[in-house]
């Protein structure tokens, strides 16, 4: 399973293996997850992550 790093509505940068719908474009890059540092359900978007020199989105 594929993590996703993802970024909350407080900043918290975190990963997490469940970003539902991820290709549903129509929906906004915005989803509910629950963040471990603020302990709440918080909107969280995709965060691009730089691997060996390359952008992955």
């Amino acid at each position: 399973m594929e993590h996703t790093v993802v970024r909350c509505a407080d900043g918290h940068v975190f990963s997490t293996a469940s970003f539902p719908m991820q290709r549903a474009e129509r929906l906004g890059p915005g989803r509910l997850v629950r963040c471990p540092r603020c302990a709440r359900m918080r909107s969280v978007v995709p965060v691009p992550v730089v691997l060996g020199g390359r952008q992955r989105a």
